[in-house]
């Protein structure tokens, strides 16, 4: 079973089996990491029509019923595959509610393989300006959000996937890779890069925070 734990691997095969709890308790182990990775992707357009809830509800039913077919051919690790599942659920959603027009600078189509939505810089600016600004805080300024999303959006695209996967989403540097079918060496280097790249931004922020 690829990465999977021996524990995993043994729910896995009584939620195959029929067991229900086994299933529940499987895909709660990962629910809140998906509704993540669907947050950070979801269109801002779509926000007020539909939540990461509603796009993780029809993934995690799919998941259920293909379960004994990962386990046929587990070539990735089992969050993966729901991850790929989330994704694919998730581009059905913007197909269905924004149709093909959709290309622009919030770049709904992802680099690998054209599978996913990328995390627009709309979506990291809103994650990022979270942690920067303290909680008395009930307004955040307006012209610092476009800064950071206007210096996100000047990172190189794949350096910025790589960012919204390690740093946001919380991969590992080796399932970074598998997901975007790079060598880890160059996942590594690129997450490097990017947090690099992403600290000056915050600290140029926070600079301009206290002027």
């Amino acid at each position: 079973m690829t990465d999977e734990s021996s524990e995993i691997s043994s729910i896995l095969h009584r939620a195959a089996d029929g067991d229900q709890e086994a299933l529940n308790e499987l895909l709660s182990r990962y629910r809140e990491r998906l509704k993540r990775m669907v947050r950070l992707r979801l269109n801002r357009r779509l926000i007020g029509r539909l939540d990461e809830s509603d796009v993780l509800q029809d993934a995690l039913l799919h998941a259920s019923k293909h379960i004994d077919e990962y386990l046929q051919n587990p070539s990735m690790s089992f969050f993966l595959w729901l991850r790929h599942i989330t994704g694919l659920q998730l581009l059905a959603v913007h197909r269905q509610h924004l149709g093909t027009e959709k290309r622009d600078a919030d770049r709904e189509i992802s680099l690998h393989r054209g599978a996913y939505p990328t995390a627009s810089s709309v979506s990291l600016a809103a994650q990022l300006m979270g942690r920067l600004t303290s909680p008395s805080q009930s307004v955040v300024k307006a012209e610092m959000r476009i800064r950071l999303q206007e210096a996100l959006n000047g990172m190189d695209p794949i350096d910025r996937e790589v960012l919204t996967l390690r740093h946001f989403e919380q991969l590992g540097n080796a399932e970074t890779a598998q997901v975007l079918e790079i060598q880890e060496s160059t996942a590594s280097k690129r997450y490097a890069r990017a947090l690099e790249r992403l600290h000056k931004i915050l600290a140029e922020l926070q600079m301009f925070e206290q002027e």
